[in-house]
């Protein structure tokens, strides 16, 4: 293990961050309630966790001597193992209590033990950057309990539920765990085992990210196996970490609990009330609603393989001599003005010198390009452009795949709001914006104009993804999952629209599309529609106070 541990740093192997102690003794508190429990930390680092443990029992009263056995605690690095060794000897506990070893192989070479409470803030790191040795027996563990990961698995997904595999039958799981659970497909199973293995689940939010230095939205998962009423799952906001020194345990647990959905759905939803979840279940399955899918695919902007040579900006263009061999390409969501994309917009773009003209040389054998274009490409070889994967993989470097000008863009990272562009260019986009492609008999204009609504707005909210930043991203299979009123003709003015958004007054177009295409046409109720504006406002503002 020792040569394994030089190939990776310890920031690296530990996902490369320790827990504020506010939060490592909020857990402690909540977890450890009672002076006979045995608890296990399955990634302790430096110590914070093993450090509140024994404080929390010393506050119940255990005396040094009764700490004992009582606390078990697993780390990889042995320099960060050590550390927790001396902060626990300096609280009167034995040495044994910290063991140096990867996780996995502690259990498979130890037997499996069960314990009353498993808290910590286990590694955020990608499968391909932890140890094969390692992940491939953390994958063998999970196979065994049932589970099927794959490779996007970050590695913190076998810690959680790995430890709660070895609770005893009334245990609790006190962790800090990445705010992706609630919405990347990777962890859709590990939803699902955590609503069938757990009656109830109490998950603590922030409104601010309370890791310095990182964009990561953390949530800290607060789970029962097992409890007499009160079963499903509720979400507690917090402002930040002094709001969790304020958090009342006996509020907490009188705190209104929802049904939990065992299903592979995302769990953003929990942000929500009772009622506005509801909501967006009945609409879902209403046949006034579709999903995008039934009017447009969606698929990914181009990949160059290298945008500091194929993208270049107009004064590039002119000094290369490259003019007749550049396409317009939308590279940017901010780009995107308005619900078109004209001529006029690709010309302002331009002039203001960003990457928008795409290299695209004919498709032949460099003996046969233009002399213009024999120079540029040799000028991209003597910078070694051509060397990168995505280049080098490829029948002729200079040649970007998958070329195709798209009826319209949808954006992937959504700052405010959703919105789609019809493409009247004839550009193409790179993978930051998605390809739109209508089907047909569809009207392009008013698809676009009948997005803008507060029920497609809301469900956006809870179909795409945010980590922190302030950003909703979306993958193509997620935009065309969106729900949307079926289509009927409005009496709105699309140039009107148009210039409302260019103008950013996306209020002013929902007010207008919510009332003519929502209310009118389809006669949703005001309240629901009022209500679906309102989940919109409070999901968007939610991820927007993480910037």
């Amino acid at each position: 293990m020792g040569l394994i541990k030089e190939k990776l740093d310890a920031q690296k192997l530990r996902g490369g961050y320790y827990t504020p102690k506010e939060i490592a003794r909020f857990l402690c508190k909540w977890a450890i309630t009672e002076e006979t429990q045995k608890i296990l930390e399955p990634s302790c680092g430096d110590g914070n966790f093993v450090e509140e443990a024994i404080l929390r029992f010393k506050e119940l009263g255990v005396s040094e001597e009764g700490l004992k056995g009582r606390i078990k605690a697993i780390e990889l690095i042995e320099e960060e193992a050590l550390k927790a060794k001396i902060r626990a000897k300096d609280l009167g506990v034995n040495s044994t209590t910290v063991v140096n070893s990867d996780f996995f192989q502690y259990l498979n070479s130890n037997g499996v033990d069960k314990y009353d409470a498993v808290l910590g803030n286990p590694p955020f790191i990608r499968y391909q950057s932890f140890p094969e040795e390692h992940r491939d027996l953390a994958i063998s563990m999970m196979r065994d309990l049932g589970l099927s990961p794959n490779k996007l698995t970050n590695i913190w997904v076998p810690f959680l539920v790995i430890s709660a595999s070895l609770l005893k039958a009334n245990g609790r799981l006190a962790m800090v765990i990445p705010a992706e659970l609630f919405q990347v497909k990777y962890a859709a199973e590990t939803r699902v085992f955590l609503s069938d293995f757990f009656d109830r689940i109490t998950i603590v939010t922030f409104k601010k990210l309370v890791f310095k230095n990182i964009q990561q939205e953390v949530v800290l998962m607060l789970c029962e196996k097992k409890t007499a009423k009160s079963k499903g799952i509720r979400v507690i906001e917090c402002e930040n970490l002094d709001g969790l020194n304020k958090l009342n345990f006996k509020e907490i647990n009188g705190s209104n609990v929802k049904p939990i959905d065992h299903a592979s759905e995302k769990w953003t939803k929990y942000f929500l009330s009772e009622s506005e979840i509801n909501l967006l279940k009945r609409l879902k399955n209403d046949k006034r609603v579709i999903p995008f899918s039934d009017i447009m695919e969606v698929d990914v902007g181009l990949v160059t393989g290298r945008n500091e040579f194929f993208m270049l900006n107009e004064s590039q263009v002119k000094e290369w001599g490259l003019e007749k061999h550049t396409i317009p390409v939308v590279s940017k969501s901010n780009q995107l003005k308005g619900i078109t994309f004209s001529k006029k917009d690709f010309k302002e773009n331009s002039i203001t010198e960003q990457s928008i003209h795409l290299f695209m040389p004919p498709d032949v054998d460099f003996k046969d390009l233009p002399k213009e274009c024999q120079k540029y490409v040799k000028y991209g070889e003597s910078m070694n452009f051509h060397t990168g994967y995505k280049c080098r993989i490829r029948k002729r470097w200079y040649i970007t795949p998958s070329l195709w000008s798209p009826d319209g863009f949808a954006l992937r990272q959504v700052g405010d709001y959703p919105k789609l562009a019809i493409n009247e260019t004839g550009a193409a986009s790179t993978d930051t914006v998605h390809r739109v492609r209508f089907k047909e008999n569809t009207d392009k204009k008013l698809a676009t104009i009948s997005f803008l609504n507060s029920l497609s707005f809301a469900f956006s909210e809870i179909t795409g993804r945010s980590y922190g930043g302030g950003v909703l991203t979306f993958e193509p299979t997620e935009i065309e999952d969106i729900r949307m009123p079926i289509l009927k003709t409005i009496p709105v003015d699309f140039k009107k629209i148009d210039q409302l958004i260019r103008n950013r007054k996306i209020e002013k177009v929902l007010d207008i599309i919510d009332e003519e295409l929502l209310i009118k046409q389809h006669k949703f109720s005001r309240e629901d529609v009022n209500a679906l504006r309102a989940i919109w406002r409070k999901m968007a503002s939610r991820r927007n106070n993480r910037k």
